[in-house]
């Protein structure tokens, strides 16, 4: 079993753009939705996602904070596309930037589709204490904001979010995490 320990920020320029070294394309989707994740009905996210030429299976389980498990399983690319068309909500659409700064990987998501305008930036960690340095492209940490969330972006896009939460003047309600 693998432990994904990860935080997740705002991205608030593009700056990130002349340090990415690497871009993939991807989509994905859900087998199970937000609803089902809350209501406690299942403990974890099915995700299918095609990035690139790969194509990849992921469960991750439903636990509050950045610390959860994570199975990550290569599928063959048709049996992902077959999976897609199965799964619940809209599809996510989106470019990932790879970005090295400092000692670490940033992973810089821009969303297209029904997501388009939002960026974040993740960042996997060893150790939930580990120190790392901030760009300056960083905005506000949204690790325990659900709604950031691709799960739940899936249910509800951020075309469908209000002014405020756009602007993150709401407050964030207590978080269960998934994919």
């Amino acid at each position: 079993m693998a432990v994904e320990i990860e935080r997740k920020f705002l991205v608030v320029n593009d700056r990130w753009r002349a340090q990415a070294h690497r871009v993939v394309p991807m989509a994905q989707g859900y087998l199970n939705d937000q609803a089902s994740m809350d209501s406690g009905a299942q403990r974890a996210s099915v995700r299918v996602r095609l990035e690139g030429d790969e194509a990849r299976l992921n469960l991750k389980s439903r636990e509050l904070g950045h610390t959860r498990q994570e199975f990550d399983y290569v599928i063959p690319v048709e049996d992902a596309r077959a999976l897609l068309a199965l799964c619940v909500g809209g599809l996510i659409d989106k470019r990932r930037h790879l970005v090295e700064h400092g000692d670490h990987l940033w992973e810089v998501d821009e969303f297209l589709g029904d997501n388009a305008g939002l960026v974040v930036a993740e960042i996997e960690l060893s150790s939930a204490d580990e120190a790392f340095e901030r760009p300056d492209w960083l905005g506000a940490e949204v690790t325990d904001a659900s709604r950031y969330y691709n799960l739940a972006l899936a249910s509800r896009p951020y075309s469908r979010w209000s002014d405020a939460e756009r602007a993150g003047s709401e407050a964030a309600p207590p978080v269960v995490r998934a994919g």
